[in-house]
C-alpha cells in the first residue's frame, strides 16, 4: 500500500428519476480513496435512515461524461435536462434499479480532482503489489 492514503470527495445532490416528469432529490457523497485506486464510491443519503453505497469503475464514472458506457449493473450516459449538462447513472441490484442525474459539471470537476491525484495508468503503483511481493520472497 502506499504510505499516504487520499481521499477526494464532494457532496451534491443527484436526482432519483421517478418519470419523464417527476424526480426527487438526493444527497450524495462521492468518494475516491487512493488505497483503492481503480473504483469510485457513491453514498446515497435516502429517506430509509441508512445510507446506499454503491462502488463501481472510476474509468466507467469516466467514460459516461463523454458516452453511453458500462453494462449490467452500472450503465452511465451524458444527456441534457433543462438545457444542462448531466450524466445518467442506471444502478440495477436485486433490491431495485434506480436512475439518477447528477450534474455533468460537478462531477467532471470532482472527477479531475481524482486524475490529479492517482493519474491514469497509474493506479496500479498505489496498491503496493511489488512491495508485497518483494517481502515475500525475500522471506
Amino acid at each position: 500500500m502506499h504510505p499516504n492514503p487520499a481521499v477526494v470527495e464532494r457532496e451534491l445532490e443527484l436526482r432519483l428519476i421517478l418519470s419523464p416528469e417527476r424526480g426527487i432529490p438526493v444527497p450524495a457523497l462521492l468518494g475516491y480513496h487512493t488505497d483503492d485506486p481503480y473504483a469510485v464510491h457513491i453514498t446515497f443519503h435516502i429517506d430509509s435512515g441508512r445510507p446506499v453505497h454503491w462502488t463501481f469503475a472510476r474509468d466507467l464514472l469516466v467514460e459516461g461524461v463523454f458516452r453511453p458506457c458500462g453494462q449490467g449493473d452500472v450503465r452511465v450516459w451524458p444527456s441534457k435536462t433543462d438545457g444542462r449538462g448531466v450524466v445518467l447513472m442506471a444502478l440495477s441490484s436485486p433490491d431495485g434499479d434506480a436512475l439518477l442525474e447528477a450534474p455533468t459539471a460537478q462531477v467532471s470537476a470532482w472527477l479531475e480532482r481524482t486524475l490529479r491525484t492517482v493519474p491514469p495508468g497509474t493506479e496500479g503503483g498505489r496498491l503496493g503489489i511489488d512491495d508485497g511481493l518483494a517481502e515475500l520472497l525475500a522471506r
